[in-house]
């Protein structure tokens, strides 16, 4: 498997590139796996190939919500490099199965303070990072479930690059904070209307144009934004 495949690492110079290939492992991710708990120092990064990741946040009463999701075109522990070795709120979960590269995260901050060109793109994509869970926390505010619904697969197929997700409702239901009843007549309404099948624990996105008329605009906002900043062109356009 190519790291490139990852766009972050993809669009790095071939010199800064070629500094952290000997130090990228291959990893399974597999779904439900718990990364990074609050309060832990954060050893290790992720550039994702075709899993997906998310950074999650629990409230005191247990009720969990999806703060950023992280695909192909982004790094898992961005905030290691910052200067902060922990966070205290979040969580990072595996959401869809697949495979990712990790590297020490104490590399990843050495090369980040030695090298301006490889702290500028890193810096660039914490910028469209940023403008991400921006825009998902308006969605989550202003849009309705079917909605959001539809703007995280659309995401989720961006960043994984399939149209085959395998995913359950109660793991939906957590991602977009609400209660499972919605997410199930979320889905039948996107089924109804020719976007997606849904069989057991798979969806299938069928029509993309039909989903994305479905969607908020925060899909678009968000993949413009990474087009802008960093020049990343994603394969399912509309």
């Amino acid at each position: 498997m190519n790291p490139k495949q990852n766009h972050l690492l993809d669009i790095l110079s071939e010199a800064d590139y070629q500094k952290i290939l000997p130090h990228l492992q291959l990893v399974r991710l597999c779904q439900g796996q718990i990364l990074h708990l609050p309060g832990d120092i954060i050893k290790e990064l992720y550039f994702p190939i075709n899993c997906l990741l998310s950074i999650t946040i629990t409230m005191i009463n247990g009720a969990t919500a999806e703060a950023g999701i992280v695909g192909n075109r982004d790094v898992l522990g961005i905030n290691a490099l910052m200067g902060s070795r922990e966070t205290t709120q979040t969580e990072y979960i595996v959401q869809l199965s697949g495979a990712a590269f990790k590297i020490k995260a104490s590399l990843m901050r050495e090369i980040f303070q030695q090298n301006q060109q490889f702290r500028d793109v890193m810096l660039q994509y914490t910028q469209a990072f940023i403008a991400q869970i921006c825009q998902t926390t308006a969605c989550n505010r202003l849009h309705v479930i079917e909605q959001r619904l539809a703007r995280w697969l659309l995401e989720a197929q961006d960043l994984v690059d399939s149209n085959e997700l395998y995913l359950t409702q109660e793991f939906i239901s957590n991602m977009l904070g609400v209660h499972r009843p919605g997410v199930t007549l979320a889905i039948q309404k996107l089924y109804e209307r020719g976007c997606i099948r849904y069989c057991r624990s798979e969806i299938s996105i069928v029509n993309q144009k039909k989903l994305e008329q479905c969607s908020c605009e925060c899909f678009k906002v968000v993949r413009s934004e990474y087009e802008r900043i960093l020049g990343i062109k994603h394969k399912y356009v509309s």
